[in-house]
């Protein structure tokens, strides 16, 4: 596509793509970082696919370099994480007894953030979330009650808490396509630690709503698209097996009919 139209404007979403090309060549060792900073500053600057395709020219792919531009991976969810990275807090701690908080939605994890929890629950949830530094602690302490901690598809998140009488889980991943559950080298890193004591901490890396939502559409488009390529065969026999049999009926009617009007004279 990129060869053929190289005038044609590209997408975000084909940016992203390429950008994706150029992560994986990174993480391969077929890119330095100081080359990957420059490609990767070149594919958010570029506005059509011939400034693209060069950027990818010369990196294996799925493909060719124009699949790269034209094929959605996976999961379609495309992170560009050096933008999500910096700011002021939002907030450095969470705080429940007997009770329950939450972090959810847009908001900017703390360079440290610590969250407590006794004979109560928290919800971390880091998949829209910013973060203060490339490096970010998240300490839980709970006693008789849970912290979940939700992160996204390509954070890079490490646990090293401890559960006495109690559970501190490793992550676990939940309707993330496996092609998608591999860390971006561009992420910031996130290191779970604490404690749970008669509790439990969780670390979950699971897609948004949203993506959950748009790949549950993509699925139903291909199966859709799949019963349209086999649908004129199984069609033609269901029509001639109908045809056939209607005929069938019809001229058993009218022979029917026939005969009795011929009783009737």
């Amino acid at each position: 596509m990129a060869s053929e139209l190289p005038e044609m404007r590209a997408s975000d979403a084909e940016r992203e793509r390429v950008a994706e090309v150029l992560r994986d060549a990174v993480a391969e060792g077929r890119l330095d970082m100081e080359e990957f900073d420059q490609r990767l500053d070149a594919v958010y600057k570029a506005r059509t696919h011939g400034e693209l395709e060069p950027l990818v020219r010369d990196l294996p792919a799925p493909g060719s370099s124009s699949a790269a531009l034209a094929s959605p991976s996976a999961s379609g969810a495309r992170v560009y994480w050096p933008a999500r990275i910096g700011g002021p807090a939002t907030s450095n701690g969470a705080f429940a007894f007997w009770g329950g908080f939450g972090r959810q939605g847009t908001w900017t994890v703390g360079r440290t953030f610590t969250a407590f929890a006794m004979m109560g629950g928290g919800e971390i949830d880091l998949r829209e979330a910013r973060f203060e530094d490339r490096e970010v602690v998240i300490r839980c302490f709970t006693i008789m009650g849970g912290i979940q901690v939700t992160v996204p598809p390509g954070l890079d998140v490490q646990v090293k808490g401890v559960g006495i009488m109690g559970g501190f889980g490793d992550v676990t991943a939940k309707g993330v396509p496996e092609a998608d559950n591999r860390v971006a080298p561009d992420s910031p890193r996130v290191t779970v630690t604490g404690f749970a004591l008669m509790g439990g901490v969780g670390v979950e890396r699971k897609v948004t709503r949203a993506e959950k939502q748009r790949l549950k559409e993509a699925r139903k488009q291909q199966k859709l698209a799949k019963k349209a390529e086999s649908g004129p065969g199984s069609g033609s026999g269901s029509k001639s097996g109908s045809d056939s049999s209607s005929g069938s009926e019809s001229e058993s009617g009218s022979d029917s009919w026939s005969g009795s009007g011929s009783g009737s004279d």
